[in-house]
Formats: C-alpha cells, structure tokens, sequence
C-alpha cells in the first residue's frame, strides 16, 4: 500500500494509442463532360504533379458516369521539368519551365486528349508549357508538340 491508500497494480494493455488518419490531398484533374474539359475533384498520393497525373490516366479505368475521358488506351510513364536545369562544365544550362510528359499506347491522341494532359499538368503554376511525348516499346519516341491550356481550350 502507498502513502495515498492506492494499491498499486501492475501496467494493462488497454489498445493501441490514438493515431490520427490524415485523407490524402484532394487536387484537381480535367476530365471530359459533352465534349468539354470539366474540372474534377480526386485524390492524389501527395502534392507533386506525377501525383495529379497518376490520378488523371487511373481515372480512365473507373466507370466515370456522366463523364469521359479522351486518355483511354494510354499509360502514363513519367515526367521530366526543366525548372530546376542541371550544370554541366560550370555553366548553369538556361531556366525554363516547360514539363515533358511521357505517355505510350496507340490510337490517336486527340486534342482534347492533349489537353487534358496539359490542363491538368499547367495547374501547377511553374509550367509554361508541356511537351508530350509518346514512347512505345521497339518505335522511336514521337513528340505531341508543346502545349499550353488555353490554346487547347
């Protein structure tokens, strides 16, 4: 017995500490709705723009309802900016902003199909433009052109 008059007991297990669950983040992917780029809520794994576009080409694969996407067909590989250019002889290579996307899959990628490629990319507002490129396996890479949002809107 203690000075307090509670008797001591030995250390219980009551459960697991409380954690918390944080959602994943929530951004924004342009789908299609009669023919028009929608703005779309979805989940994405964190913050980074190969997150959004992750989300953008996975969306092809759900029923979307009373939405469309032009990406069916098509893989999303990988992306490259060039914001943060790389130094080579201790020369500081010139800063731009443009994103190159990789995609593959055959048929062909229609404009609105670009643009929800580059709408959804350009949300991040340190890409001036976006390249797209096509890489499918035993073909060379073929270039989609450089684009921006509004002139594929």
């Amino acid at each position: 017995m203690t000075g307090c008059g509670i008797l001591p007991t030995d250390v219980q297990d009551r459960g697991s500490a409380p954690t918390v669950r944080i959602p994943p983040p929530t951004k924004t992917i342009f789908l299609l709705r009669n023919g028009k780029l929608m703005r779309e809520p979805a989940d994405v794994e964190d913050d980074t723009v190969d997150s959004v576009l992750t989300a953008l080409f996975d969306a092809s694969a759900h029923p979307l309802g009373d939405r469309d996407t032009a990406l069916r067909g098509f893989t999303y590989l990988r992306t490259r900016n060039s914001i943060n250019p790389p130094q080579r002889d201790e020369i500081q290579l010139p800063r731009t902003s443009t994103l190159t996307v990789y995609i593959s899959g055959d048929g062909t990628l229609t404009k609105l199909g670009m643009a929800q490629i580059v709408c959804t990319a350009q949300q991040d507002a340190a890409f001036e433009v976006v390249k797209i490129v096509r890489e499918n396996e035993g073909r060379p890479p073929k270039d989609e052109g450089r684009h921006t949002c509004p002139e594929l809107n």
